[in-house]
């Protein structure tokens, strides 16, 4: 908090799909403000706007003087689709890749103020389940001709490295964080997995709550944004049927404990949608109750070591400010004029 100059509490943020002229028309006022940077080469994030990267900064400052913290989603991996590994070893599109992560880190060096990254969304997942034996150091891929990671091995895992050893050398006040795919392994195993792409290395655990509402995995529809999870989605407020909001807790507390060194947790992608005993909804009306559980009950998130929680759709279709009845303009102020959730 010291770093990020924010007060000593659990951090409230928004994420994609929540722009900041909705949060001024609804006078809500987040800790922090999420943006992705997608895509390697042509049409990536480098050309939005304007060439050389100058997104970054043009987003970071309209964040900034809105009074929050900038959050960047590094989405490059998934460029020729989600799972897709085969470029891991082609050295055009790695070294495109490496100069775009350069090309991030300077734009937000040059910023002089802290910034919060999240490193790669589901890639270390797919990695994981396409490694020999699960191993990230036993994938190939193209690293060390980056003079940043010149002593670093060509190997999946060696991406996670890097990724931290050029944020150290490039932009140090830049804050780095890794998110596990709980989907490919035991929290345990999942431990070892992201100690060995440098996740123990990094400045927090991304714990990615949900990237959809419920309401839209219970009617799959529209089917390529609701489809391809199996229920139950709705969560149980009370903590007593399965899923429930104190499982999830202890899942991240469990891979916090196994993967080491006792770094704080950024809840990321939380859906928005707003709670209903009917199953299901319409687009961007779906229903979910994140948003009202964990702002009620932030203090249970700060006793685990949560320093944030950002809240976003997790695509087109799916709940925002604009479209949840000020639920969460309601219940951030709410939180806020509480004072917050004390941290541990």
């Amino acid at each position: 908090m010291t770093k990020l100059g924010k007060p000593s509490r659990v951090l409230v943020g928004l994420g994609s799909g929540n722009a900041i002229d909705q949060m001024k028309s609804q006078d809500i006022h987040p800790d922090i403000v999420d943006n992705y940077l997608v895509g390697v080469g042509a049409g990536a994030w480098p050309t939005w706007n304007s060439p050389d990267g100058a997104y970054i900064t043009f987003a970071a400052q309209a964040i900034q003087a809105y009074g929050a913290v900038p959050m960047f989603t590094l989405y490059q991996m998934a460029q020729n689709g989600e799972g897709n590994l085969s470029d891991l070893t082609d050295a055009t599109f790695m070294n495109n890749y490496w100069a775009q992560v350069r090309l991030m880190y300077q734009r937000i060096a040059a910023l002089g103020t802290p910034v919060l990254i999240n490193l790669e969304p589901d890639f270390w997942g797919f990695v994981v389940s396409q490694a020999p034996n699960r191993d990230a150091t036993q994938m190939t891929a193209l690293v060390n001709s980056q003079p940043e990671c010149a002593a670093l091995p060509n190997t999946a895992a060696g991406i996670g490295q890097c990724l931290v050893q050029m944020g150290r050398q490039v932009a140090p006040k830049a804050l780095v964080g890794f998110p596990p795919a709980f989907w490919s392994g035991t929290a345990a195993a999942l431990g070892a997995q992201m100690r060995a792409v440098g996740a123990d290395q990094a400045d927090f655990i991304v714990a990615q709550t949900s990237d959809r509402d419920a309401g839209c995995r219970e009617v799959a529809s529209p089917p390529a944004e609701c489809t391809g999870r199996s229920g139950p989605f709705y969560w149980d407020a009370s903590d007593v049927a399965s899923p429930n909001f104190h499982e999830s807790q202890n899942q991240i507390s469990d891979y916090r404990a196994a993967l080491g060194n006792g770094l704080p947790i950024l809840w990321w992608q939380t859906p928005m949608g707003v709670p209903s005993d009917t199953p299901g909804g319409t687009d961007q009306h779906y229903r979910d109750n994140h948003v009202d559980y964990m702002l009620r009950n932030t203090q249970e998130y700060g006793d685990i070591h949560t320093f944030a929680i950002v809240f976003s759709a997790g695509g087109a279709h799916q709940t925002t400010i604009n479209t949840d009845g000020g639920q969460f303009a309601r219940l951030s102020g709410q939180y806020f004029a509480r004072g917050g959730a004390t941290l541990k």
